[in-house]
């Protein structure tokens, strides 16, 4: 069998990723997923980007996918002076309006209805919470006046948190949609949306892409917020992911919470069996070194245990000095850890009785009888990609082969765990049909003479409808 790792990586696009033969290293290294980060994005690098990622899907016989994440409704400071230096009890004015440059008295904010949001008694991070303020005074216009509580440098364009307060900002921002636009154009296979508070922030989205495309494409909600958290149940229900987004997250809720968190989500995500994402300073040090410290791999570790389907890197990536490295040492972390007999899903097999039921049912089984009788591969035909969704949560300890002829579906399914997707289109029966994908299963090296495999598939085979036929085979 292919010395493969089940669990995902996502990297980040960005400028340390300049060359076709570093994207094609990457690949080669265990890279699944390229995020395009439209935070630091410019339109014409996208397509380049976007452009050598297709050509080496062909030239590897590999399946890639792009996952475009939105900015959404990020507040940032404007440009401060150079230098300027806060010191705990200093009063500064943060003013919307007008941009202007910043100054130890006074600072631009980019959200116009910040000063009718906040509350006296609230408190407003900036840069990562190193910058920490109390809201003493906001004249519900345009200036809120505070005073700072942990000073430091106050630098151009940081990031702001308001952990106190509800904001009244929509989830898709006007940037966010034009973005989205963009993305659709370029056939991507994933869309994210960051800050999501709400199921209602999804349906907006959704929307969207059903106006401007042709195509379903998968939604990925980022839970960053306390909001995100309390209302994760119902979010589920309107996404085909979640990443836990560690980084705001950890500004906007106390710090030691965010573990805690981690493994809450995720185990939500398990049973809503969807795909979820662990991302933020996962191996930061190798931004700028070629070594992780300890306790980043046990945190890479750690995600795989709690039942990751991806891990994704940011700056270590799009900006650091080893993008190569930091693949190579992520994916040999996860090829050890994710055989682990210590790691567990959620194994209450379905029982409402919706129209997908029969189909879960038997993915559910599949995975069951991989597990028992030491099957070598799961084969799957799909149109849809939804059995490569369910088995992939059910995590077999077989390799899980889809089969499609929608050429649409193949590099979305790359985020999934356990999952390689391959294109069929041979339109031939069902008997004909499972010895093509067997002898395919041969030819890619997952099994061998007198090994198990077990196939799924829709019968009629010609109608393409839901899988509803499980059948053993041995080679």
């Amino acid at each position: 069998m292919p010395d493969q790792k089940r669990t995902k990586i996502v990297a980040t696009l960005g400028p340390a990723i300049k060359t076709k033969e570093i994207m094609k290293n990457m690949i080669l290294k265990g890279v699944n997923v390229f995020r395009i980060n439209f935070s630091h994005s410019d339109y014409d690098s996208v397509k380049k980007s976007i452009s050598m990622i297709r050509e080496l899907n062909e030239e590897l016989n590999v399946n890639v996918a792009i996952l475009a994440d939105l900015q959404g409704p990020k507040l940032r400071v404007g440009i401060m002076k150079e230098g300027v230096e806060l010191q705990t009890g200093d009063l500064v004015s943060f003013c919307t309006g007008e941009k202007f440059e910043g100054t130890q008295k006074r600072a631009y904010m980019n959200y116009d209805n910040f000063p009718n949001d906040v509350k006296k008694g609230e408190q407003l991070l900036v840069d990562d919470g190193k910058l920490i303020f109390e809201i003493l005074k906001t004249n519900g216009v345009d200036e809120v006046k505070t005073k700072v509580i942990q000073g430091g440098s106050f630098k151009s364009n940081k990031g702001v948190n308001l952990p106190n307060t509800k904001l009244s900002l929509p989830a898709l921002t006007r940037k966010d949609k034009k973005d989205a636009i963009f993305a659709i154009e370029q056939d991507v296979d994933w869309i994210a949306l960051s800050f999501v508070r709400y199921a209602k922030d999804l349906k907006e989205l959704q929307k969207l892409i059903s106006d401007n495309s042709d195509y379903k494409i998968p939604i990925i909600a980022k839970i960053e917020k306390p909001e995100g958290v309390a209302n994760i149940k119902k979010i589920v229900k309107y996404c085909d992911g979640i990443m836990v987004a560690r980084g705001d997250l950890g500004v906007e809720v106390p710090a030691e919470e965010v573990p805690l968190i981690q493994k809450q989500l995720v185990l939500i995500a398990k049973e809503a069996r969807i795909p979820v994402i662990i991302a933020t300073q996962m191996m930061e040090t190798m931004i700028d070194s070629l070594t992780p410290t300890r306790a980043e791999v046990n945190d890479v570790a750690n995600s795989v245990m709690d039942g990751a389907d991806a891990v994704m890197l940011s700056g270590e990536t799009s900006v650091g000095k080893y993008p190569v490295e930091v693949i190579q040492k992520m994916a040999a972390i996860l090829k050890k850890v994710e055989g682990s007999s210590l790691i567990t899903v959620p194994e209450e097999p379905p029982t409402i009785k919706t129209e997908r039921y029969m189909t879960k049912y038997i993915c559910y089984h599949a995975a069951i009888m991989a597990n028992e009788i030491d099957a070598k591969a799961i084969c799957t035909l799909t149109n849809s990609g939804y059995t490569a969704f369910q088995i992939s949560a059910w995590r077999p300890s077989a390799p899980i082969l889809v089969f499609t002829s929608n050429k649409r579906i193949l590099s979305r399914l790359s985020l999934l765990w356990g999952v390689n997707s391959f294109y069929y289109n041979n339109n031939v029966s069902t008997d004909e049909t499972v010895e093509d994908v067997n002898r395919i299963a041969i030819d890619k090296g997952y099994t061998k003479q007198g090994d198990f495999l077990i196939n799924l598939a829709a019968m009629p085979m010609k109608s393409k409808g839901m899988v509803n036929t499980l059948r053993l085979s041995k080679i």
